[in-house]
């Protein structure tokens, strides 16, 4: 007899991670030059749909969403903490939502808020913007909140990433990035990835080759909302049944633990494994001496030669 499949199979807790950092945005919208290009409303429009279609696919989905700034990373939604797409029971909701409860007047309504405190930074340090978004932070909430929703009472949904991103990388967030990527391995948590910029992230490829999620760069980012409905919209369950799109090529490059600099060939720590890419006497991470080293291996050679001098194995 056939195992009846769980009820549980095709729910997902799907956690979204949106790059609104504005100096990016208005770079972006700056440099475009053509009519195939979307600047952040438009882009807001597809993501916003996108949301509202994962919560109708399933009444038992779970949707949380995390802003990735220059600066700071905070949720904008979770559909655990306010009026659910479905009560405890599973059942979905009798009530008619009003129009500013819903999901997306949320999510808007935070997003301001956000982008507000984003300026606010900028102002009281006087910087002169950063291109880089906070993406290490938001992998790492993400991540605290996969482990929340795990340790509650079964069944539990199946989670999964999805990064929005279109801030280059940020060389200094290697290791932080490369640990959250490692704990989704380890949590089983894959990590989805769409470029809405005009690069490639290396941090992203990796984290999709090695949590087995799925990397994607739409070459027309005006058709956003197809190309979110036809590859990321897909259950962990109904991907074993799908030819869903690979990345071909995946930049295993590291980044330096001195410089922060992505590097092809550089010198490894013996005892921690850190990365630098000029040869150091001393390492910076765990303090390994490779001068103390030898002299110590020059003291072990010594004492033995004087033993074997003195001849003391011949009584």
């Amino acid at each position: 007899m056939a195992s009846t499949p769980t009820p549980a199979d095709d729910v997902s807790l799907v956690i979204v991670v949106v790059d609104v950092n504005p100096y990016f945005w208005v770079e972006k919208a700056n440099a475009s030059t053509g009519t195939s290009d979307i600047d952040f409303e438009q882009f807001l429009q597809h993501v916003l749909a996108f949301m509202n279609a994962i919560l109708l696919l399933n009444h038992m989905n779970y949707l949380a969403v995390i802003a990735t700034g220059s600066d700071s990373c905070s949720f904008l939604y979770e559909s655990l903490a306010g009026e659910s797409v479905s009560d405890g029971e599973g059942k979905p909701p009798s009530k008619r939502m009003n129009k500013h409860h819903t999901p997306s007047a949320k999510i808007v309504r935070g997003l301001k808020d956000f982008v507000s405190k984003e300026l606010a930074f900028k102002t009281e340090r006087k910087d002169n913007g950063k291109r880089y978004s906070l993406l290490s932070g938001s992998l790492s909430m993400a991540l605290c909140y996969v482990q929340r929703i795990l340790r509650q009472d079964p069944p539990h949904p199946h989670p999964r990433i999805l990064c929005f991103q279109g801030s280059p990388d940020a060389s200094q967030q290697y290791i932080a990035v490369m640990n959250a990527i490692f704990s989704a391995q380890r949590l089983m948590v894959p990590i989805d990835s769409c470029m809405v910029g005009s690069q490639h992230s290396a941090f992203l490829q990796q984290a999709a080759h090695i949590t087995g999620g799925i990397y994607m760069k739409p070459p027309h980012p005006e058709g956003l909302f197809e190309y979110l409905m036809m590859v990321f919209a897909t259950d962990l369950h109904s991907r074993r049944f799908l030819q869903l799109p690979r990345p071909t090529g995946v930049d295993f490059r590291a980044s330096c633990f001195c410089h922060k600099k992505t590097i092809d060939t550089g010198f490894v720590c013996s005892v921690c494994l850190s990365i630098f890419c000029k040869h150091h006497k001393e390492c910076s991470t765990c303090g390994y001496s490779q001068v103390s080293h030898h002299r110590k291996e020059a003291m072990i050679h010594q004492i033995f030669k004087q033993i074997l001098a003195k001849k003391w194995w011949k009584c």
